[in-house]
């Protein structure tokens, strides 16, 4: 794997002094609530999109939707979506980007898709096995993270990473290991997150960290101005239909530090259980979103 600029120590070293500062502010001391735009991934309509796609951006533009978060492309040019988005007055929080389209030959096509849809956080939302199979597979992975984002960076872009559950079921030994003993050994999550400069996004998804045994609060506080973007979606132990608000999520904490030191530029909505018809259902989270907020 090649490695630019900054060496994994470098990055660590830069990413420990970074966070030592945060915490010496305190966190009585942060900053004031910000207000955060409200964007829709667009995964919780895909069967809408592959139905009429620009019929199903205008409709989520009049739910009440400020931006967008693409989870494929539907074989439309960049141009044609970056149109429909500004006709409906919606912008892009962020696009779901596999990992091989970010590589080789193919990476100066997807800078350019990126920068014409006027997107500049670019979201790795799922790992092959091979690169998440021991402790020294994922080590691989953060080194290619690394390498990308510094050669997003001078286009005005960031890169990131999206969480499911494993990220969250500790290492032993170079070996995944169940969930029961979680504070015996590294967690994924934490091997990405603390070699990784402060500029890689940590998009956590709250219901797929609940489902994964963690506590998703714990990881906001802990890696500070990291959650550029976060997926808002409900987990519940008891009830599997439970849509945003009427589930387990701490939904008041999240929002807090969201607002406050996780330097959260969009919230991001999805719903993909399917309990109702997925636009109905998206505008039921965004309407008790708004519940949650009042």
């Amino acid at each position: 794997m090649l490695r630019e600029n900054m060496s994994r120590r470098d990055f660590l070293v830069t990413g420990s002094a970074a966070a030592a500062t945060v915490g010496l502010l305190g966190w009585t001391t942060c900053a004031r609530a910000k207000r955060i735009p409200v964007a829709v991934q667009l995964y919780s309509v895909r069967t809408e999109c592959e139905k009429d796609f620009p019929a199903t951006i205008k409709a989520v533009a009049d739910i009440g939707f400020e931006g967008v978060e693409f989870a494929g492309y539907f074989n439309f040019q960049a141009s044609d979506l970056r149109r429909l988005l500004d006709d409906n007055g919606l912008k892009c929080a962020g696009t779901h980007t596999q990992l091989n389209t970010l590589v080789g030959d193919e990476l100066p096509k997807t800078l350019e898709y990126n920068h014409t849809l006027g997107n500049k956080n670019i979201i790795v939302p799922w790992l092959a096995e091979n690169m998440r199979d021991s402790k020294d597979a994922w080590l691989r992975t953060v080194d290619l993270f690394n390498e990308l984002t510094q050669k997003v960076k001078p286009h005005g872009m960031r890169m990131g990473y999206h969480n499911h559950t494993f990220e969250f079921q500790p290492m032993d030994d170079g070996e995944p290991r169940g969930i029961a003993n979680i504070q015996r050994g590294e967690l994924p999550w934490d091997i990405i997150f603390s070699n990784t400069p402060r500029d890689f996004i940590m998009q956590i998804d709250t219901c797929n960290a609940m489902m994964g045994g963690a506590d998703p609060l714990l990881f906001l506080k802990k890696y500070p101005g990291r959650t550029i973007s976060i997926h808002l979606k409900e987990f519940s132990a008891t009830n599997k239909n439970a849509i945003l608000g009427e589930g387990d999520v701490d939904w008041q904490q999240v929002f807090e530090i969201c607002e406050t030191t996780g330097g959260t530029e969009w919230y991001i909505i999805e719903e993909e259980k399917d309990v109702y018809p997925p636009l109905q259902g998206v505008e039921m989270c965004l309407k008790n979103f708004k519940k949650l907020k009042a």
